[in-house]
């Protein structure tokens, strides 16, 4: 899979992501609904002199979950304390955080879906009564002893909010469905970045890598990164649309955003199999990735842009992929109709 529009964050990229970052609501681009709804909350919360409640943030990777945790903080003139699913495998990890929390801190923990059972359990309790118990001995002599913790806010995110165990996702006190961006919110976001990384590029050729950037704003800077490489070694002068262009083409990004192996996936659909149903495990084999990256990053982008259906036999190239590769479309392929 191309880094380039791989949704998720690279280590690499952190301290870049994090220069660019904006600080309030009101610098936010995009997920209009959502910025409106934090912002009732927060003021709600500020008028009470209260926490603000928790809030669950869910939505496809690198649309700005962590972003807008940090600016919740700033909003609310709070501390910030990360932390990650992954992270936390027992219930003494949690423990530690939660107990070393300074009274309004908001802790925000990513992929909060990966957290171990038991930890998640714990949280119940912390988020509702803002306490935990901890047990002290071993075996029949074992004693719970309550420990009270800060007032805090809890945001947490999740690319798979349905692996969430419901008691966790009630005690949120709101969910942000976040969305993926329109190509002129696209655009908007990369012009922001230009001007931070003083890029001089024209239009024309922000609204081409917009075009190419798959709904994900983490996927359009990173374009823009590697198209304004492209102009630094290959031309002079501000970027524009025949430079994006090409740039674009050295790095395999055609114009609907597929990479090299978004195309090797249609192929095996619409060449090998010549429109019938195909499994995953049959795909993943025929283009040398695993099961998972197919399924988690490439089918997604697939179907959402009308190329690929998931059918009871498996996953179908549409007319619509056909015609993208210049391929005839046999009479088995999927109608667009059908999506």
């Amino acid at each position: 899979m191309s880094d380039l529009t791989d949704p998720g964050l690279e280590s690499s990229e952190l301290a870049f992501e994090a220069s660019l970052r904006p600080q309030s609501l009101d610098e936010f681009v995009g997920q209009e609904t959502v910025r409106k709804q934090i912002s009732l909350i927060i003021e709600a919360a500020r008028i009470q002199s209260r926490n603000p409640d928790h809030i669950l943030l869910a939505g496809p990777p690198g649309l700005g979950k962590t972003t807008l945790a940090m600016i919740i903080a700033n909003e609310t003139g709070a501390n910030l304390r990360l932390t990650s699913g992954p992270a936390i495998q027992h219930a003494g990890d949690l423990a530690a955080v939660l107990s070393s929390l300074a009274p309004g801190e908001v802790l925000f923990i990513d992929e909060i879906h990966r957290m171990a059972r038991t930890a998640e359990e714990m949280l119940y309790l912390a988020m509702e009564d803002f306490r935990i118990d901890i047990m002290v001995g071993k075996g029949a002599g074992a004693t719970s002893v309550p420990l009270e913790l800060a007032p805090f806010t809890l945001v947490g995110a999740t690319t798979r909010s349905g692996m969430l165990a419901s008691p966790l996702r009630d005690r949120f006190g709101f969910t942000a469905n976040l969305e993926f961006y329109s190509d002129e919110e696209l655009a908007e976001v990369i012009t922001r970045t230009a001007t931070r990384l003083d890029v001089r590029i024209q239009r024309e050729a922000i609204e081409a890598i917009a075009l190419r950037s798959r709904g994900t704003p983490r996927i359009a800077n990173r374009l823009l990164r590697r198209v304004r490489d492209f102009g630094l070694v290959e031309g002079s002068g501000p970027i524009g649309l025949e430079m994006a262009i090409q740039g674009l083409n050295l790095f395999e990004v055609d114009g609907l955003g597929l990479d090299r192996l978004d195309r090797e996936v249609l192929r095996v659909l619409c060449g090998h199999y010549a429109g019938r149903a195909v499994g995953i495990s049959t795909i993943a084999v025929s283009v040398g990735e695993e099961p998972d990256t197919i399924e988690a990053v490439v089918e997604p982008f697939l179907v959402r842009a009308g190329l690929v259906i998931r059918t009871p036999k498996g996953r179908q190239a549409t007319s619509r992929a056909y015609q993208h590769l210049g391929l005839a479309t046999p009479a088995q392929a999927a109608s667009l109709f059908d999506l």
